[in-house]
């Protein structure tokens, strides 16, 4: 087999290995999605995007957690799609079909309408997900919602205080959670500002996470403390959400392109 041609791309330091499988077909077994996604003996990335032809959209994007498991959405990796694809495209995903636009150093992703519905999510059982009758050492109360992934969100004082690298896998393997959950700590300034870390499902702490911003606001939004348009300040830079008369949330951010190269997979098998 040939050398396959990859992007490294970023967006706010959230890492992706891209493969542009338009023209040429890649089918990635679980070993290898986990070989090329370490850091020490592959390329390494949190997150690593296939990018296919699609009959209903612009293209179809794949998204596999370093761990190897295949998940419905990326927030910052559909970012890194629409940079690559460029102008306005529609980007069809597991978790639905999205619609984004090509800016300089980055792009803007409608997102969609979030589920707030607890099997949405989903959870063991049926509870109110605007305010989880749950709690975590000094973690209580998060919300929930799936916003094309599974995402719980606690609000506190001082997100960089809590110490998530070892409550983040506690929670995110819960069994109230039966597909395991993205986790959010959050805090809000200002109606229009929020401070927001993120232990990401499959990949653990990141310097951002697009999903967790989208929703950290919408659930922040459901329980009346955040305008329509929130700035999000995570570990590696700014992302905007802002919600639209039809209850879609937009993600704008940076996307860009590392550095490109070729990797031979079969020596990953």
């Amino acid at each position: 087999m040939a050398p396959r041609p990859f992007l490294k791309m970023h967006g706010l330091g959230n890492d992706f290995i891209v493969f542009d499988a338009r023209a040429e077909p890649l089918v990635l077994t679980t070993a290898q999605v986990r070989a090329v996604s370490d850091r020490r003996t592959g390329i390494g990335c949190d997150q690593l995007v296939v990018v296919e032809p699609s009959s209903i959209a612009t293209v179809r994007a794949r998204f596999w957690n370093g761990d190897g498991e295949e998940v419905g959405a990326c927030g910052n990796g559909s970012r890194a799609v629409a940079a690559l694809v460029g102008g306005d495209a529609s980007i069809e995903t597991a978790g639905g079909l999205l619609t984004a636009s090509a800016t300089a150093g980055g792009a803007t992703v409608d997102m969609g309408a979030p589920r707030f519905d607890w099997d949405a999510i989903p959870l063991a059982y049926a509870m109110d997900t605007r305010d989880l009758p749950l709690a975590w050492g000094p973690l209580a109360h998060p919300g929930a919602a799936n916003v094309g992934n599974p995402h719980v969100v606690f609000f506190v004082d001082d997100a960089d205080t809590i110490d998530l690298a070892t409550l983040g896998p506690e929670i995110e393997h819960d069994p109230v959670f039966p597909e395991r959950v993205n986790v959010g700590v959050a805090s809000l300034p200002a109606r229009d500002r929020m401070v927001l870390r993120v232990w990401e499902r499959g990949a653990g702490l990141t310097r951002a996470c697009g999903t967790g911003a989208v929703a950290a606001v919408a659930i922040a939004q459901r329980r009346g403390l955040a305008d329509a348009t929130v700035a999000v300040t995570l570990p590696g830079g700014d992302l905007v959400i802002s919600r639209a008369a039809d209850g879609h949330l937009h993600m704008a951010g940076p996307a860009v392109i590392a550095w490109r190269g070729e990797i031979d997979l079969e020596h990953y098998r």
